[in-house]
């Protein structure tokens, strides 16, 4: 009776121990994907490369990443969008050291890596390359026997307005202008803008480059739902807001 009893607490007693270790490893790991995510670009969203500070906000960049918005003659901070002095872009020293003293688990095999070796660790981790390939493809969520319209315009990539280069998306585009049209004094229709519903066609933009790098950020495809009829959406906000009311 006495050895059944010793075998039941000596039980209970590496249970509570193995939850309170799975316990242990689970916070060291969000600690370690807080700390990886405090030192991550918000362009990239990897951990800083060689990261650079705009003085006027303090925020901090990998200094490839805020390249094209240094290309401008009036560049805005890509986080808070406040006017800022390219001349006042300093490496930051205090994040390099940081990354250098500061260790996170990798998200794939786990081990304790510095961040500064981080990006480098990711991209050989067979881990990680094994999560990659195995992410799931993208599969309509219901079948649909619908034809697709003939008629729907390209809104995934563009031509450039000044040489009629074809196939390009929008960081492409701007990549493209950059290097090939930096000088062109010509006022050119924003292929981004004329291909949405909301575009206007025929209205021309005195600085196509700036205008590329403050407005077109981001994809309007992520966000825009083109197929939505307005009218309904509307009606749908008012009901929405009387009901919450």
């Amino acid at each position: 009776m006495m050895a059944m009893f010793r075998s039941f607490v000596s039980a209970t007693q590496f249970r509570h121990h193995h939850q309170h270790q799975q316990q242990s490893e689970a916070a060291a790991a969000a600690a370690g994907d807080s700390l990886e995510s405090q030192f991550s670009c918000p362009i990239c969203l990897e951990v800083y490369h060689k990261p650079v500070s705009i003085a006027s906000c303090a925020h901090t960049f990998c200094g490839e990443c805020l390249q094209p918005c240094l290309q401008v003659s009036s560049p805005l901070c890509p986080l808070c969008r406040m006017p800022f002095d390219p001349k006042k872009v300093d490496r930051s020293s205090n994040v390099e050291k940081q990354l250098s003293s500061c260790k996170a688990p990798c998200r794939g095999c786990n081990k304790k890596v510095t961040l500064v070796k981080m990006r480098s660790h990711i991209s050989s981790c067979a881990k990680v390359q094994e999560q990659m390939a195995n992410c799931p493809k993208f599969v309509p969520v219901v079948p649909t026997s619908q034809p697709i319209p003939s008629n729907i315009p390209n809104r995934s990539t563009f031509v450039c307005p000044y040489c009629g280069a074809r196939n390009l998306d929008q960081q492409e585009l701007v990549k493209h202008c950059l290097e090939n049209h930096r000088s062109d004094p010509n006022r050119v229709v924003c292929p981004v803008c004329a291909a949405m519903p909301w575009g206007d066609p025929s209205y021309k933009s005195s600085n196509f480059l700036q205008h590329l790098l403050h407005r077109h950020k981001f994809s309007y495809d992520t966000f825009v739902d083109y197929s939505i009829d307005e009218e309904a959406a509307l009606q749908a906000a008012l009901t929405l807001s009387l009901a919450e009311n």
